[in-house]
């Protein structure tokens, strides 16, 4: 840009290789010819977003991503009341008061997974898996549930509130038809990985949503195909927090 612009965005997180955010937001502004920007602050620990608001006397608001989303919440003045629940942000509205800057913590995640999940929903599509115990997990595991399902999570390590992949069974894919993976694995550039689930017990009537949207199609999305289940990546879910963020930034 020419010169500076009125506002200034951004996004948290490590590595952000992977991130369409800020080609989505930059062409927002562009052709709705509103004076702001959106950069990209791959930063190596947490503790950096202290020198970020510092440095940078017009910034407005930051999405937060892997693998900040819980690790940010220190740093913040405030919570809304969804945010508070899940534990977990992925938007921070920066407000300017005087010489005082104040960071109030939100979570979009769970309005763009809520209303792209929500339409594929069958009767019968009562139980969800929900693979991965990140912050993400958290926001898919609240939509879910104010949806009306149940969940459970699996994850790599045993706890008193999970499953252990190895322990899946046919029972647990009979009784849960949505399948959600939170997990970065299969994400660009590790797109022959996927989660360590039997997939062959999937169904017609099995849903299985992939948060990530680059690959387009995922190996998790790939094989889940192969038993007729019907698949979703996250790109629509990704437009449409970024709605609700820049929606929160600016209300």
């Amino acid at each position: 840009m020419s010169q500076r612009p009125e506002k200034l965005y951004g996004l948290l997180g490590h590595p952000l290789t992977h991130s369409f955010s800020q080609i989505y937001f930059n062409q927002k502004f562009a052709a709705e010819n509103i004076s702001a920007e959106y950069i990209n602050f791959d930063i190596p620990d947490i503790d950096f977003i202290m020198e970020i608001i510092s440095e940078h006397h017009n910034l407005c608001g930051l999405n937060v991503t892997i693998p900040y989303k819980e690790q940010v919440i220190p740093y913040l003045n405030e919570l809304d009341d969804a945010a508070r629940e899940v534990g977990a942000v992925n938007v921070i509205k920066v407000i300017h008061d005087k010489d005082d800057v104040k960071l109030k913590g939100y979570n979009s995640d769970i309005i763009g997974f809520t209303d792209s999940i929500a339409p594929l929903l069958k009767p019968y599509h009562t139980s969800a898996l929900i693979l991965g115990t990140g912050g993400a997990s958290k926001a898919v595991a609240y939509a879910l549930r104010h949806l009306g399902l149940s969940v459970q999570f699996v994850s790599r390590r045993k706890t008193s509130s999970t499953l252990v992949y190895e322990e899946l069974t046919k029972q647990h894919f009979k009784d849960s038809k949505v399948i959600v993976n939170t997990t970065p694995l299969g994400m660009y550039p590790n797109i022959d990985s996927c989660p360590d689930i039997p997939y062959r017990f999937l169904t017609e009537q099995h849903l299985c949503y992939d948060l990530i949207y680059n690959p387009e199609e995922t190996r998790f999305m790939k094989e889940a195909k192969k038993f007729g289940a019907e698949t979703k990546n996250g790109l629509e879910m990704l437009l449409l927090q970024a709605f609700a963020s820049y929606s929160i930034w600016n209300k």
